[in-house]
């Protein structure tokens, strides 16, 4: 339930769409800042009308997997590509379990989101956003 301003504004997780554009999403899996069910969909494969995905630099499998908060906090496509990455679960949720270590765990997490640079027009021309995943997952 979307009742306080962590859960509606704040990163649950990431994900990405086919194209390898990524999206942030709430703890309802909308876009942040979304709080009406009526717009619950699948983030990665929803919202692709809005403009909330973008190519990050950098987005390699080992970053991904530094975010995810467990080995379970990764979803997979039929590749083998990471497509979704959650930042907490319930267990260490901020909100739910208010310790210096699980503000500190998900305040790294954003921090390394935040350095993310993105692909500049030119960049994108040559293609350079469309880099796949060169590490498959087991």
């Amino acid at each position: 339930m979307l009742n306080n301003f962590f859960r509606i504004n704040l990163p649950y997780g990431i994900a990405k769409n086919e194209d390898g554009s990524w999206m942030a999403f709430n703890r309802e899996y909308m876009p942040l800042g979304y709080n009406d069910y009526d717009y619950k969909l699948n983030p990665g494969t929803s919202y692709m009308e809005l403009p909330i995905y973008t190519h990050y630099k950098k987005m390699t499998d080992k970053f991904l997997i530094g975010l995810a908060d467990s080995e379970n906090s990764i979803e997979l496509n039929e590749e083998k590509e990471i497509v979704r990455v959650f930042l907490y679960h319930d267990g260490t949720n901020p909100t739910n379990f208010d310790t210096p270590t699980n503000w500190k765990n998900y305040f790294d997490k954003l921090k390394r989101l935040a350095r993310l640079s993105v692909f500049d027009e030119i960049e994108k021309r040559q293609g350079k956003h469309l880099r796949k995943s060169t590490k498959k997952i087991a």
